[in-house]
């Protein structure tokens, strides 16, 4: 069963993602208090391109920083080309010096 308010929540973290920063399908499950759900985040990433106002999916990487979500895009090329023209490198599939642009939604503490 889908629950349509937690997909809800990810979507207004991921839509707070600065531009030319990455987060993780973990790290947007903590900051919701849900640690264990980063799978869900995924499922929640996967449905995300069915909504308006958009929400920047391509900013949503997998812990080692892959791009785990590029066959959701329309183009499977698309997100890759999003993050470089945010400047970002990608090399082999991967946020290249990964820590360098990984932003953390937990640290807006209460502002989520």
């Amino acid at each position: 069963m889908v629950n349509n308010d937690f997909f809800l929540r990810v979507y207004d973290i991921v839509r707070l993602i600065p531009k030319g920063k990455v987060t993780t399908y973990g790290h947007i499950a903590r900051a919701l208090g849900t640690g264990r759900s980063a799978r869900m985040v995924g499922w929640a990433m996967n449905a995300s391109h069915k909504h308006d106002p958009l929400i920047p999916a391509h900013r949503v990487v997998n812990r080692k920083g892959l791009l785990t979500g590029k066959m959701h895009f329309d183009n499977p090329n698309q997100m890759e080309e999003l993050l470089k023209s945010e400047g970002l490198v990608i090399t082999d599939n991967a946020i290249k010096d990964l820590e360098q642009f990984i932003w953390d939604p937990s640290e807006l503490g209460d502002d989520l």
